[in-house]
Formats: C-alpha cells, structure tokens, sequence
C-alpha cells in the first residue's frame, strides 16, 4: 500500500499517537510540516489517504498553506483518498466543502465529554458506547457541510464530528499522546486563562488536565484505535480498487 501523508501545521505538534498507530499496522507514512516551509506536495495521486493534524491558528486566517491544504483535501476526497482531520484539520475539511468555520458556541479545553449519535455511520466510526471523553483544545468549530453525516456533538459544541464516505473530521484530538499533551502544557496558550475564567464548565485547568489524563488516556487511546481502524478499513478498500 502507499504511504498515508500527514500534513502538520505546528513546530512539535506532530501525529503523536497516529504515527505510533501506523507503525503497528506496518503502514509507511511521510511527514510534511508546513511550520517549516516544507511544500505541500501538488499531487496526492502517490499517497493511499491524507491526515491532517490541528494547529493554533485559524482555518480562516489568510495563510497560503491552509489554502493549500483544502486544495489538496479536495483532491483527496475527488480522487477517494479517504481523509481524516483532527481539530483545525477537520474545521479545513468543513472548509474546503463549503461550510461555516466560525468560533465556538464555548471553547472546550481538556477532557470533555462527547455523544456519539444514535446512527449506523456514528457506530461504525466511534463503537457502541455512546458517550466518551476526549481531548479538546479549540475556540472555533465547524459547521456540516452538505451531505455530510452528523457523528456526534456535545453540550458546548454541536458539531464535533461529520464523516462523508470515507472521510471523517473531527473537532477533537484523537492523536493526543501523553507527550504530546505535556508539550501542550509546558507551551501555554495565551487565551487559556481568560477561557478557564469564562468557561470554567468547559474549560480545564493544566492539574485538572493532567489528573484526567492519569485514567483517561488508556480509554482515550482504544477510541483513537476504533476510529483509525475504521479509517484504515476504507484506505484499503480504495487502495484495492
């Protein structure tokens, strides 16, 4: 099978568990980091499917790279590359096929709870269970663009997941593994205090981040493997046609 190609936005912000993930499947992957003016490829014809990874900045700031990015998003999906974002991966996914990427009802920091919509696409992606705790770090989020199946939603943000065919994005951080999270921590975020004083219900101080992490991450990681393993089931099935 040819290699999955991610597309990283931030410097140390990289696929974390994705990376660790793929290379239990044996499966090839190449790395482009946009933060270090690495070119997006033109083509996406050389690559099995397309992962993209989540970053501070805003889908709709006026940078080349993120127009670069839905271009070849578009390509993907016209091509059946299945495609999966994460966080401002998915608000770019949202993007690129005409829909809203405005901010959030409320931001969500931290483990934040997630329902899983009562639908056969919903279980396919997410498993039987209907609610989970996942990694947020968001102000923004997306809206479904058209034809798209709503996953599933939360309190604060409606819109946390859409999957059309093959491709899946998500408001979330699935990737999320214990370095990356601490590296998150350690840097800080000018606008986490100010959202911890408005938001207290949705947003998470760095201990109360950190003592969730201690029993959610394990839990948090078996989601991550339903989830890629359904993508992964869908970037066979197209590698084989």
């Amino acid at each position: 099978m040819k290699p999955v190609l991610i597309l990283q936005n931030m410097r140390h912000d990289g696929p974390a568990y994705l990376a660790t993930w793929l290379a239990r499947q044996g499966i090839a992957h190449e790395l482009v980091d946009a933060s270090l003016d690495q070119p997006l490829p033109s083509s996406i014809s050389t690559y099995a499917a397309l992962a993209v990874l989540g970053g501070a900045m805003s889908a709709n700031d006026p940078l080349p790279f993120l127009r670069s990015a839905e271009q070849l998003i578009l390509q993907a999906m016209d091509l059946g590359r299945p495609v999966i974002g994460h966080c401002l991966g998915g608000q770019l996914m949202a993007k690129a096929l005409g829909a809203r990427v405005a901010a959030s009802p409320a931001p969500e920091i931290g483990w934040q709870p997630l329902d899983v919509m009562d639908t056969p696409e919903a279980r396919a992606w997410f498993g039987a269970q209907n609610r989970h705790h996942v990694m947020h770090w968001h102000y923004e989020s997306f809206e479904l663009p058209p034809g798209a199946q709503w996953l599933a939603r939360s309190d604060a943000c409606p819109h946390q997941a859409f999957s059309l065919g093959p491709h899946l994005a998500m408001q979330f951080h699935v990737e999320i593994d214990e370095p990356k999270l601490q590296r998150w921590l350690d840097d800080g975020d000018p606008s986490w205090a100010g959202a911890l004083e408005r938001h207290g219900g949705t947003v998470q101080s760095k201990a109360d981040i950190l003592a969730d992490a201690s029993h959610r991450m394990a839990t948090h990681q078996r989601l991550a493997d339903q989830i890629y393993g359904c993508w992964l089931e869908h970037v066979r099935a197209a590698s084989a046609s």
